[in-house]
């Protein structure tokens, strides 16, 4: 469940071509960096983000992200909402099962990003498109500095 947050101005980037998911992949990793999140967190983030690029491009037929900054008071956080105008997931229980593939990959895209972010939602149906939203907080505390209290 996502805290109450407040959220800054989004960004959507479009999603059609190879040189598209390299710049989503960019944007992600710089806001992110700009929100504070530490490597280990901002390479899950920006993994996850790949992935489910790469299927909005892949098995959607191309679409658009939304890059939203979050401030819940405490944290701060991303959200990555992905939406497609494709064909839809038929099964998403299915679609979201370690090893299942309709592209001959390993099928770790989905259930991998879930993996990856604290929350993943998935709103599709067939016909319809798909948009999937990854919600990631930045729950590391900053380092303390030498000399300040």
């Amino acid at each position: 469940m996502t805290p109450t947050s407040r959220q800054a101005a989004s960004t959507s980037l479009p999603i059609g071509s190879d040189a598209d998911l390299a710049w989503v992949r960019q944007q992600v990793r710089q806001v992110g960096s700009e929100l504070g999140f530490g490597l280990v967190q901002l390479t899950k983030l920006v993994t996850a983000a790949s992935e489910i690029a790469r299927n909005t491009l892949v098995h959607g037929g191309g679409g658009h992200v939304e890059i939203t900054p979050l401030d819940n008071g405490q944290v701060r956080g991303l959200r990555l909402s992905f939406v497609d105008s494709g064909p839809g997931i038929r099964d998403v229980e299915r679609a979201m099962t370690d090893g299942y593939t309709t592209g001959g990959g390993l099928g770790l895209g989905l259930s991998g990003a879930k993996r990856l972010v604290h929350e993943l939602t998935i709103d599709t149906e067939p016909g319809r498109g798909t948009t999937v939203t990854a919600v990631a907080w930045n729950t590391v505390l900053p380092a303390t500095r030498p000399g300040t209290v």
